[in-house]
């Protein structure tokens, strides 16, 4: 589970808006990328992000 504080000081790494926990993936509230969550860390580099675009179902 990731830590309220931690999700708070977070920002998305391409477009620097605030995130939110989603389900076990990291969620930028702009651009919508969603980082993956290994470990109990969370793995925020654009090339590990999955877009809107970019996911299943979609």
């Amino acid at each position: 589970m990731i830590n309220k504080e931690l999700l708070e000081i977070l920002a998305c790494p391409v477009c620097k808006a605030s995130v939110k926990l989603e389900k076990d993936k990291i969620v930028c509230t702009k651009c919508r990328r969603r980082y993956p969550i290994r470990d109990g860390i969370p793995v925020m580099l654009e090339s590990e992000a999955v877009t809107a675009k970019n996911a299943k179902g979609n």
